[in-house]
């Protein structure tokens, strides 16, 4: 992996990362538009990863994303419904509306600590079970270790196990050490074939953050102008109103540039988030925030 690191040298000043995300989240607060809040709706993988999570729950979520533009006129529609393994085949069943992906944490999420032939088995499990995006956690483990390898080639096998769907690699960038180890678990997940890099599980804390998540645009930046090859991001956990939202587009738009812009390469894992977005939009709009929540 020496070699690799060497391909992508970089090391970061914490203080000049604070101040660098910290000017960009004064300066984001001229996003706020219509246009950019329906952007931000369009972009949002519905998620629920509770312990109490059942197929009627399941089921309730389908029907609202398929109820969702009967009720809401030229608003997007979610990106994603992002649910645990045993709840895939419900969505795959239930899920009417065309163009919203089925999103499935696996691999021993949320702590990635299992057997590797246990992580590959639930990622082909749930992308037979109707999954189009499989999330994973990078192993931290071997990560503390600077087993690269092991890190590396787990990744690797999780990707070539999944055939085209699309794989989400969640950094868990909260308990990461420093900025320079939040860079090399990019590197590293990009590499070994990750569609998407993701800040967090939103299960421990801090979880996502404007600093680390100007970090990991950076690495997506440099990776693309090495190999050509574009990869997502997703900022997950902790993002609950508009104005934090509005943080993570400004990096990606100053950062990536507009082409990330999209739902192919750029999500928000923030459920809390949608009802808030809604809200803004008809305050933008001139009418009252008085909408009543809808998912």
């Amino acid at each position: 992996m020496q070699v690799l690191f060497d391909k992508f040298n970089k090391t970061f000043d914490p203080i000049k990362v604070r101040e660098q995300a910290n000017g960009l989240l004064l300066d984001s607060l001229k996003e706020m538009n219509v246009s950019n809040l329906k952007l931000l709706m369009g972009l949002i993988d519905l998620t629920t990863l509770n312990s109490t999570d059942s197929d009627s729950r399941a089921k309730d979520f389908c029907s609202k994303v398929n109820n969702f533009n009967a009720n809401f006129n030229n608003i997007p529609n979610v990106a994603g419904i992002c649910v645990f393994p045993s709840l895939v085949k419900v969505i795959h069943e239930n899920l009417k509306e065309k163009g919203v992906e089925i999103v499935s944490v696996a691999a021993g999420f949320p702590a990635s600590q299992t057997f590797l032939e246990i992580k590959l088995e639930e990622s082909r499990l749930a992308v037979k079970a109707g999954a189009t995006e499989i999330d994973i956690v990078l192993n931290l483990g071997q990560l503390a270790e600077k087993n690269y390898v092991a890190v590396h080639d787990e990744v690797r096998q999780i990707k070539a196990a999944i055939g085209d769907a699309k794989l989400k690699v969640i950094l868990e960038t909260g308990v990461l050490s420093d900025y320079n180890l939040i860079w090399k678990a990019s590197i590293l997940a990009m590499d070994a074939g990750a569609d998407f890099i993701k800040t967090s599980t939103g299960k421990l804390n801090p979880a996502a953050t404007p600093d680390a998540f100007l970090v990991m645009a950076i690495a997506i930046s440099e990776f693309y102008q090495t190999t050509g090859t574009k990869i997502g991001i997703k900022p997950a956990g902790g993002i609950s109103s508009v104005e934090d939202a509005l943080v993570y587009f400004y990096i990606v738009k100053t950062i990536l540039g507009k082409s990330w812009l999209n739902k192919s390469l750029f999500r928000l894992g923030a459920s809390r988030l949608t009802n808030q977005l809604l809200s803004g939009i008809y305050e933008l709009m001139g009418g009252k925030n008085s909408l009543q929540p809808y998912f």
